[in-house]
């Protein structure tokens, strides 16, 4: 995995991991204003929606992203697409695996997330 696509993971990896309470800055550092998600049923959120789910998501919750990879759209704009599993750390269980994709655009010298889109879990 090349540099930048590491740092995309990272980035991923904060917003899944963070405890956004405790760090609700965080929020403004990585979501672009005119960020929106379509999730796994299809339904569009906004940022606002997203930022509540982030903020009060169970700060335990733990997520393997594999198969990571990263195509350079422009040389702002780049296309993340993985599969997200959550592990549940209570029993050491695995969730299906789902598809993911994410439009991250560089502003100055950090990238902010402007799109996401979840599938439903892989079979």
């Amino acid at each position: 995995m090349n540099q930048l696509a590491r740092q995309i993971k990272a980035l991923e990896e904060t917003l899944l991991h963070a405890d956004m309470q405790a760090d609700p800055l965080l929020l403004d550092e990585l979501l672009a204003e005119e960020f929106e998600e379509i999730g796994s049923a299809g339904v569009i959120s906004s940022r606002q929606e997203v930022v509540k789910w982030l903020v009060n998501k169970n700060k335990d919750d733990r997520w393997l992203l594999s198969d990571f990879r990263v195509s350079v759209l422009s040389s702002d704009v780049v296309l993340a697409v993985y599969q997200a599993q959550k592990i549940s750390e209570c029993v050491h269980a695995t969730s299906q695996a789902s598809m993911r994709s994410s439009i991250w655009k560089r502003h100055g010298s950090s990238w902010k997330l402007v799109f996401h889109q979840a599938s439903k879990p892989c079979k």
